[in-house]
């Protein structure tokens, strides 16, 4: 008799171990959670401009209510400001990073090598956790990566999709020359970033896209939107140069209520997920964006669902 009363309370023991967490949810209160809110927000170019070397990171952890520092639940976006014969290491245990070089000359050394830069040129690394970067000259670097989508997943990176890849100013500008004679007319000009490790996504890194996207003088681009965040980098831009954003558009195809993000080289801003928003150039030159998104995410998941008005 002991004895299966003994087993009963162990059974009743290893029950409540192993059950003490088990939850429910009823479905319509449950179905569609409110989310935190993904805001537009504005990084001036200021913020490099000037003072010691450092990090400038875009951490919005409190209002995402995470634990890791993010910019978007996926992303994590910092500017760098590495003064003239100074060194700044970057640590992130991500398996895609982006650095956009602003202005300024040096070097960025890891594990696999070496990449020398200038101002206007962009290159990714894969899951390399340290790297050196050393300047020439002032500099001031855009750098996003993936970190916070890998914590949400509570993984570190196994091994690398990717080489570290080097896209120079001669070899996006070029391109982009090229594509602007094929597309004269259209509504949208612009030369997606991709590595042929990623034939299906077609994307920057297997979760990182970007876009370098002209907006010329005195064009508008209608409203679009899709389902990734755009973590929005300014590389050029004259005055009355902006974007409009809204969750909303009228029947004619006009964003209601717009929020407007003012476009200054050297500035980033944040378009949320699912918003509509259109550029506007009204001033006399031409104006170029730099998009970097969780879109190659995103577009694996089937879920980017891009629209734009025609």
């Amino acid at each position: 008799m002991n004895n299966f009363i003994q087993t009963e309370q162990i059974q009743e023991a290893s029950q409540q171990k192993w059950q003490h967490q088990a939850q429910v949810k009823e479905y319509m209160s449950a179905v569609n959670p409110p989310m935190p809110t993904i805001d537009v927000i504005a990084y001036p170019s200021q913020l490099h401009q000037e003072g010691k070397t450092r990090t400038i990171p875009f951490d919005l952890s409190e209002s995402l209510k995470t634990d890791v520092p993010a910019t978007s639940p996926n992303l994590m976006a910092s500017f760098l400001r590495i003064c003239e014969g100074d060194t700044l290491k970057t640590t992130a245990k991500a398996t895609s990073q982006v650095f956009y070089i602003i202005r300024g000359t040096g070097k960025t050394q890891m594990r696999e090598g070496t990449i020398e830069w200038k101002a206007g040129d962009l290159f990714t690394l894969p899951n390399v956790l340290d790297a050196i970067h050393t300047a020439s000259s002032d500099t001031a670097i855009y750098w996003v990566h993936d970190a916070p989508l890998l914590a949400y997943l509570g993984v570190s990176p196994a091994s690398p999709r990717f080489e570290p890849v080097l896209y120079t100013k001669e070899f996006l500008s070029n391109k982009l020359s090229d594509i602007r004679k094929i597309a004269e007319g259209r509504n949208r000009t612009g030369i997606l970033l991709s590595n042929p490790n990623f034939p299906i996504t077609m994307t920057l890194t297997h979760t990182l896209w970007a876009l370098y996207n002209v907006l010329p003088a005195g064009v508008t681009q209608k409203p679009h939107r899709h389902n990734s965040i755009a973590l929005d980098f300014c590389v050029a831009a004259g005055e009355n140069t902006y974007t409009l954003i809204g969750k909303d558009i009228d029947k004619e195809g006009y964003i209601i209520n717009p929020i407007k993000a003012t476009w200054t080289a050297g500035s980033a801003f944040i378009t949320p997920p699912g918003w509509w928003h259109s550029h506007h150039n009204e001033s006399e030159e031409d104006a170029i964006v730099l998009p970097i998104q969780d879109a190659g995410l995103i577009m694996n998941m089937q879920v980017l669902d891009f629209q734009h008005i025609g």
